[in-house]
């Protein structure tokens, strides 16, 4: 089942977020469009990547110390969060990503067995999830894959995460490789980013608007 055919709230622009919880990019424009949610008449609906799936046949091409997390670590949160999905509903991915961004990212335990038993618990789930994180066949795989094409196919094999997608002027669907963005913009100015990336977005054939990166978030604890 397509995971973009979930039902929004009347009145409401639906917006489809793909994430890996691994990624700090992705985590830092989820909160951005959190912040959106609550200047704009959006409903963010989660969805699930995989930077290892989207890496899995190119880990050679790689600098070593990313090849050694996306063939290990990468795995086992988006596993657990795939299983979490599976077993108790599209509504549990939203405070399930929060809560392991929160731990993974702001409170600097990296993506450990023990920051996503920590991230179960913190929003009621069943402690015996953690299982699926080094379950060699992954029960789920197939649900993983599904959902992390969905994304994928939207923008191309050359982005990572996060992907979003909105309704366009037309109704058919606009989405994007991020915007990579942090501090993660409050307000306001959180309003004013959204407005543009969605104008910029809907243009036809618009591909990439880039700066020099000044700043970012702390990638030594993945």
């Amino acid at each position: 089942m397509s995971e973009t055919a979930t039902s929004t709230a009347p009145g409401k622009t639906p917006v489809d977020f793909w994430f890996d919880p691994l990624c700090p990019w992705a985590w830092m424009t989820s909160r951005w469009v959190l912040e959106v949610e609550k200047v704009r008449d959006i409903e963010v609906r989660w969805h699930i990547m995989s930077l290892a799936v989207l890496n899995e046949n190119k880990l050679d091409e790689l600098p070593e110390e990313y090849r050694e997390m996306l063939a290990t670590k990468a795995w086992q949160p988006v596993r657990v969060v795939t299983a979490a999905w599976q077993k108790h509903g599209d509504d549990i991915l939203g405070p399930l990503y929060t809560a392991l961004g929160t731990r993974i990212h702001n409170n600097g335990e990296g993506p450990t067995l023990e920051a996503v038993a920590g991230a179960l618990a913190d929003v009621g789930l069943p402690a015996d999830l953690i299982d699926y994180a080094e379950q060699k066949d992954f029960e789920y795989d197939a649900e993983l894959r599904a959902s992390h094409k969905e994304g994928i196919e939207k923008v191309g094999q050359d982005v990572g995460t996060p992907v979003i997608a909105v309704p366009g002027p037309d109704g058919e669907q606009i989405a994007f490789f991020g915007p990579v963005v942090t501090p993660a913009p409050k307000g306001e100015e959180a309003a004013r980013l959204w407005d543009g990336t969605i104008a910029v977005a809907s243009v036809p054939g618009f591909y990439e608007i880039k700066r020099t990166r000044t700043q970012g978030p702390d990638f030594s604890n993945l």
